[in-house]
């Protein structure tokens, strides 16, 4: 396995785990469902480590791809800059989401307000990890670049 192997084995949780546990905290907060709100808790908690070894094998997938053909640097830099940010937001939230299971378990008096926080940073986290996503998939896919155009040979199925 190479490096860029390594790197889309790991990339994809932080991004379904962010907008899974978005829905599942939505979904806890609308039913009062504590056991829903934690389920949602683990689920952050693990994206922001899935998001710590996306960072960590990130890099190393850049050096394999980033000469060749049809890709860019610039555009594996735009991935790279939104992946950071993206990887911080999770971060705090995996945070938030530990002191969400640790309210939640104690019946603490601010365990609403902290799922409200954590939902709040989740949809800054589902936003960026849409983006993170749609930049990813264009470095090997340029049929979703913004301005592609097939040619008439990507056009005719029966090649």
């Amino acid at each position: 396995m190479t490096d860029a192997h390594y790197h889309l084995v790991v990339n994809h949780f932080p991004i379904i785990g962010t907008i899974f546990g978005f829905g599942i905290l939505l979904a806890g907060i609308f039913f009062k469902s504590n056991t829903v709100k934690n389920v949602s808790y683990v689920l952050f908690i693990v994206s922001a480590v899935f998001a710590a070894l996306s960072m960590a094998t990130g890099e190393d997938a850049e050096h394999v791809v980033k000469n060749m053909p049809d890709i860019g640097k610039q555009i594996i830099h735009t991935h790279e800059e939104i992946a950071e940010k993206l990887a911080l937001v999770l971060y705090v939230l995996g945070v938030v989401s530990l002191l969400g299971l640790y309210t939640n378990l104690k019946n603490h008096s601010k365990a609403s307000l902290i799922s409200f926080l954590a939902l709040v940073i989740a949809a800054v986290g589902v936003f960026l990890a849409q983006q993170v996503g749609t930049s990813g998939g264009e470095i090997r896919h340029t049929e979703i670049r913004n301005g592609f155009t097939p040619t008439k040979s990507e056009n005719n199925f029966e090649d």
